[in-house]
């Protein structure tokens, strides 16, 4: 967990409860279910509209990565391919096909498999750069849920309080419905506004941070199989895989 993730969104939130609280207006008017209807509910089925439902569905299911930390994926990386590097120059690179099972990661698999193959180098570097590019897509296209609805939030908030204000004009005769139209008509705007800036945008942006990483981690890994595969030698595949570390930090 990403207590610092965490911390930031419940310290947004709060400021607005806290600056409500301290101009001495009722915290029970934050909290208009009809406001909150219209902004969530037509958020999300514009967002549906233009992502689709499996784009959707991907999209929520990465919304955990927006409250884990980042991995520090490098020292580990760096030492298992230094022992794959060195299993190919000792005993061969058939000797490698007993990493392959061992690694859940389907990239990993298929980098090795490559190398035990003897696939040519260029052949190997452009079809794991295709693997890479493709995950990327597919990932930025779920990252693109969470952008969607940043943008179309602050929209249906608007939408919102006119909703809000027909209702205040329909009953200009009838002061005591005056006070929650009004009510819902800027509590709407503020949802949206809100769910757009305090959630979903950050929430992208973390997710876009996550993607880079593994995306880095990838590049690294195709640049180390191409090298074992070529034969060179372990220091120059570490200072490689470092300056391209430190290049991206």
């Amino acid at each position: 967990m990403d207590w610092g993730s965490l911390a930031g969104l419940l310290m947004a939130l709060g400021a607005i409860v806290l600056g409500q609280w301290l101009e001495g207006g009722q915290l029970g008017s934050l909290f208009q279910p009809a406001a909150l209807t219209v902004v969530v509910g037509g958020t999300v089925g514009s967002v549906l509209l233009q992502s689709g439902l499996p784009s959707l569905m991907r999209g929520l299911r990465m919304l955990g990565l927006a409250f884990t930390p980042a991995s520090e994926f490098y020292p580990a990386l760096l030492e298992t391919i230094q022992t794959w590097s060195a299993t190919a120059r000792i005993e061969g690179f058939l000797q490698l096909e007993r990493f392959i099972d061992a690694h859940a990661d389907p990239f990993i698999a298929k980098g090795l498999r490559l190398v035990v193959d003897g696939v040519d180098r260029d052949a190997m570097q452009d079809i794991l750069n295709i693997d890479i590019s493709s995950y990327e897509r597919d990932q930025y296209q779920a990252i693109k849920v969470w952008e969607a609805a940043g943008g179309y939030a602050p929209t249906i908030g608007i939408l919102g309080a006119v909703l809000g204000l027909i209702r205040v004009m329909e009953n200009l005769a009838d002061p005591a419905l005056l006070g929650s139209g009004i009510a819902v008509a800027f509590v709407a705007t503020i949802y949206g506004v809100g769910l757009a800036n305090l959630i979903c945008l950050p929430i992208a942006n973390k997710i876009k941070q996550h993607v880079r990483n593994e995306v880095l981690k990838r590049e690294m890994l195709a640049q180390a199989f191409v090298s074992i595969s070529h034969g060179e030698n372990l220091k120059l595949i570490r200072e490689r895989l470092s300056s391209h570390w430190q290049q991206e930090a």
